[in-house]
């Protein structure tokens, strides 16, 4: 469910000479701010030297007009965080800001390394030091140290050491690039703007700055723009893909497009799917908002049931470092969602929602809508159960936290409280998404990892190096 599933970042890059650069970097990463909420940051070379600013908190709270002034030039790179590898706090928001061999050079990072303990160590044995407990500074002092002759020769050599899942926007002297792990695991995609380029998470934030898509970055190429052109080079070949599927299911906005699918249509397939899969006599058909709203659609679609708004979203509770009180905090599904008893009350109801991790949030819906007046009470859930944790950038749990990995669906039916529950099975997602299963990662699924993983990394490893004295 939407409280318990998070994304690793967003990130931003474009060159686009005499337009202002921070300014529309800031609307591209105020067009990311659901895959990062935790902190904001743009960087930019103005031909003499890598300017940069941080922040903690939302995009609207980072930047003023005096901060976005005094990121001039015509390149620039921007981020927005939800931490998975490093903790929140300031000095692990990014971009960050490296020295190497070739000068100095910014980094925006979305996805997670697996190997980032033993790169650092073996970094640290060769004399660097890190000032962070972030995988995302482990690649920018792979990419900043790396041999070659060119930043394509460099990037093949970076790309080789590094395991796991990584888009990358990458800000150098010699240009802007954008890079994107053989795997594929997060999107990443390319746009044109008044003559100029852009490199974004998702598609939806050229929609809003005013840029054309052109395609995505393959996954194990490198794009390279400056004053020269565009160019693209495959400088490593992916052995399979492996895309993140809770791209498709949660993750990216709706009104974005991955590998030619706009989102929305593919989600109210998940809906017919799941209509199709488990059926169940009802009045109406409600999606938890904002998440499932498309899915529920399609459920209400094909089974013929009336699709109604029974849960309104206060849409001002997100992430906050204000903290309620213990009583507010118990009763904070009722802070986010209010329920319609007109709507509810006396009904059979079909709850689609986008999944059940922990299984910690959804017995309180279930209860806010029968305390509503629902007669009863049907799940739909548009992932198939998550049995497995991810290692490549979703923070959503250990494997003894998720629901699934132990009990069974109709155990969980009974935890929740439900009077039925129906999870979406792999074919049936795959159908819905309409691209080839061998193109994904489903490993929160199957257990089945695109690359071998250790499965109980410790993600405070990286920071108790960081904060071992001799290496602050």
């Amino acid at each position: 469910m939407l409280s318990s599933l998070h994304e690793s970042c967003g990130v931003f890059g474009i060159y686009a000479p005499g337009e202002d650069i921070a300014r529309i970097t800031f609307f591209g990463l105020f067009a990311l701010q659901h895959r990062g909420q935790e902190s904001a940051g743009i960087a930019s070379w103005d031909g003499d030297k890598i300017q940069i600013h941080t922040h903690m908190g939302l995009v609207a709270q980072a930047f003023t007009e005096h901060e976005l002034k005094h990121l001039g030039g015509d390149y620039a790179i921007g981020h927005t965080r939800y931490s998975t590898t490093g903790s929140s706090k300031a000095e692990n928001a990014q971009p960050l800001l490296v020295q190497g061999l070739w000068g100095e050079l910014a980094l925006a990072h979305n996805g997670n390394l697996i190997n980032a303990k033993e790169l650092r160590d073996d970094l640290q044995a060769e004399g660097m030091t890190f000032r962070t407990s972030t995988d995302s500074e482990v690649i920018a002092q792979v990419f900043a140290n790396a041999p070659g002759k060119d930043w394509f020769e460099r990037a093949r050599y970076a790309m080789r050491l590094l395991k796991g899942a990584y888009s990358l926007t990458i800000l150098t002297r010699e240009g802007l690039m954008a890079v994107r792990d053989p795997l594929g695991v997060r999107p990443l995609c390319i746009g044109t703007i008044n003559g100029g380029w852009v490199f974004a998470s998702e598609s939806c934030a050229l929609d809003h700055i005013g840029a054309k898509l052109v395609r995505q970055v393959e996954p194990g190429e490198v794009v390279l723009v400056n004053q020269d052109g565009i160019q693209g080079k495959q400088v490593v070949e992916p052995e399979r893909r492996a895309a993140c599927a809770f791209e498709f299911i949660y993750f990216a906005r709706p009104d974005s497009q991955l590998d030619g699918k706009l989102l929305y249509p593919a989600r109210m397939a998940m809906g017919a799917e799941l209509a199709k899969e488990h059926p169940v006599e009802a009045d109406i058909v409600i999606g938890i908002p904002d998440s499932a709203t498309a899915a529920a659609i399609g459920y209400s679609q094909a089974s013929g049931i009336l699709f109604s708004e029974g849960l309104l979203k206060n849409r001002y509770v997100g992430r906050t470092f204000i903290q309620p009180d213990q009583r507010l905090r118990d009763m904070g599904v009722r802070l986010k969602f209010n329920p319609m008893r007109e709507v509810l009350e006396g009904k059979r109801v079909i709850v689609v929602d986008d999944s059940i991790v922990r299984g910690t949030t959804t017995p309180h819906v279930v209860s806010l809508l029968r305390r509503a007046g629902a007669k009863e009470v049907h799940l739909r859930i548009c992932a198939p159960p998550i049995v497995s944790p991810c290692h490549f950038g979703v923070d959503m749990a250990t494997k003894a936290e998720l629901i699934a990995a132990h009990h069974s669906v109709d155990e969980i039916r009974q935890k929740v409280g439900a009077d039925s529950l129906g999870y979406l099975s792999i074919p049936g997602l795959i159908r819905a998404i309409g691209l080839p299963e061998q193109q994904f990662c489903l490993a929160c699924f199957t257990g089945k990892y695109p690359i071998p993983v250790q499965l109980e990394m410790d993600k405070l490893a990286l920071e108790v190096e960081a904060a071992a004295p001799h290496r602050r």
